[in-house]
């Protein structure tokens, strides 16, 4: 992955490093008195290890625990999946589901609190909805978190209602606390349920490591962080995890006297986590020109300026990068004119996440910035053709533009945003290469297609840029990390719609296999 067509047949590594790459037998050679231990692929087809830039392990986790919605085609069969797990419940027990998404059903409705009371008043239901900026609940919910007629919206939230001002149930970002905060507390055993669930199954889908943001939302940072520390101890599990620091715990942070890229060998502190937008689907995501099918609403901007402003000036002063969430092309230029007064000065790179909407001039001002942006592509496959209809054909020719960013040298790491899509990296590079959606299977925006050269990259060498690390991770060479992920058969040889048939069948951690099929 040094360049597109470039592959060896033999790699040495020795203590999690590779020390050698090229002829199988030079290396047999060379090494025949040190090889202690020899792996035989037979066939199968090596790649640095995959990296998913941006995800929710935790997340990830209590979606492998939880009532999985996501697959579900109607608010009927979500409400009848909800009498069923609602039967197996203990008395008052919280009912919880992830991942509903209206845009796949026939009838694209967002489902009445009062048709969930119908299911159970004595269960309090919090149902989150796919792009986890926005959640369902239910009357008894409600009542526990003390929400009436006079709750007013949070700053950068929305509580829906009808007509005569009564909540519906439907809660929008920062809204989404305050029924959040009347859940009982999460356990440490339940954190490290979750995120043990999550690693084991991120090495089967060929995962070497993740950027993550979880460390605000489970009781407190050092609870969440413990659970990473516990579960990927470098001995029964290894696996490179990378933790954004939401703003919310910096002061914990410090407290507890870490930092930027402070922590252990496998799990170690990111760049400051900000939000800035909300998202597409509820239409809280922040536009500079209104929804196209809403056009009273131009989505939401979770801080003024000068509050953005601040955050990052906070971590500045802790000589940290700062990763902020951006869909909007409103968000993403608040926060590049964030960035810009107040640069790195470090050799670290700051980091936008999503950065879905963009103008021509905002691409310019981009490039000019020290930044990377960590884009999904299975967003193209999940969120066409509905998004046509919030942003217009206009805003279209500049949205979702993988390509156009990469030839203008913009940085680039993919993610999955796992929970929300799919945690598999395959499920990525086929949806940048192929850019069909999942929905009507139809094509969208052909000129914007990767490379499968380009589409790999991001996973590997994209993840390892957006932390500055490329200098050890994302490519099989001497110096680099043994980190590798295998699978049976080469992706430049197949078909774009084939990318994803491929099998993971060897997951390689610091020299160490990690799974193996």
């Amino acid at each position: 992955m040094k360049k597109e067509g470039q592959w060896v047949e033999a790699v040495v590594t020795n203590e999690g490093e590779i020390t050698a790459v090229g002829d199988t037998q030079e290396l047999y050679s060379r090494y025949k008195d040190e090889i202690t231990e020899e792996h035989n692929l037979k066939g199968s087809v090596m790649y640095p290890g995959f990296t998913d830039s941006h995800l929710h392990i935790i997340g990830h986790g209590e979606r492998l625990m939880r009532l999985d919605l996501s697959f579900m085609k109607s608010a009927e069969e979500v409400k009848q999946a909800l009498r069923q797990h609602t039967e197996q419940l203990n008395p008052g027990e919280w009912v919880i589901g992830d991942g509903w998404n209206e845009n796949q059903w026939g009838e694209k409705r967002i489902i009445h609190k009062d048709e969930l009371d119908e299911i159970s008043r004595e269960h309090p239901m919090m149902l989150t909805r796919v792009c986890r900026h926005a959640l369902l609940a239910n009357t008894k919910a409600m009542e526990l978190a003390g929400i009436t007629g006079d709750t007013e919206n949070p700053q950068g939230g929305v509580i829906v209602r009808d007509e005569e001002g009564e909540a519906t149930g439907y809660f929008h970002d920062k809204a989404q606390d305050l029924i959040k905060a009347a859940m009982p507390e999460v356990t440490p055993e339940y954190l490290r349920k979750a995120t043990e669930l999550a690693v084991k199954d991120m090495h089967t889908f060929g995962l070497v490591g993740g950027h993550s943001e979880d460390l605000n939302y489970y009781g407190g940072f050092k609870k969440t962080y413990d659970a990473f520390t516990d579960v990927i101890n470098g001995e029964e599990i290894k696996f490179r995890a990378h933790l954004l620091v939401h703003h919310g715990v910096i002061e914990d942070v410090d407290r507890e006297g870490l930092g930027y890229k402070k922590g252990t060998e496998y799990v170690e502190l990111g760049a400051l986590k900000i939000f800035s937008d909300g998202a597409l689907g509820g239409r809280t995501a922040w536009l500079t020109e209104p929804y196209s099918d809403d056009p009273d609403n131009y989505g939401v901007a979770i801080h003024t300026d000068e509050e953005l402003a601040a955050l990052v000036n906070e971590a500045r002063k802790r000589d940290m990068p700062v990763a902020v969430h951006a869909i909007g092309d409103g968000a993403v230029e608040a926060v590049a004119d964030a960035i810009k007064n107040n640069p790195l000065k470090n050799g670290e790179r700051d980091r936008i996440i999503h950065a879905q909407i963009l103008r021509p001039e905002l691409m310019d001002k981009l490039k000019k910035l020290n930044v990377v942006l960590d884009i999904q592509p299975t967003f193209v496959s999940s969120d066409f053709p509905w998004v046509m209809d919030r942003i217009g054909n206009v805003r279209l020719k500049n949205s979702y533009s993988w390509k156009t960013l990469l030839d203008a040298g913009i940085l680039c790491a993919g993610g999955s945003d796992a929970p929300i899509e799919e945690i598999n990296p395959l499920l990525g590079i086929r949806a940048a290469v192929d850019r069909r959606a999942t929905y009507d299977h139809q094509v969208y925006q052909l000129e914007e297609k990767l490379s499968v050269y380009e589409a790999i990259s991001l996973y590997t060498k994209g993840s390892a840029q957006a932390i500055a690390r490329e200098d050890t991770q994302g490519l099989i060479e001497p110096g680099y990390v043994a980190d590798f992920t295998v699978l049976d058969r080469d992706l430049f040889a197949l078909k774009s719609h084939e990318l994803a048939d491929a099998t993971v069948t060897m997951t390689v951690v610091d020299g160490e296999i990690m799974h193996k099929r």
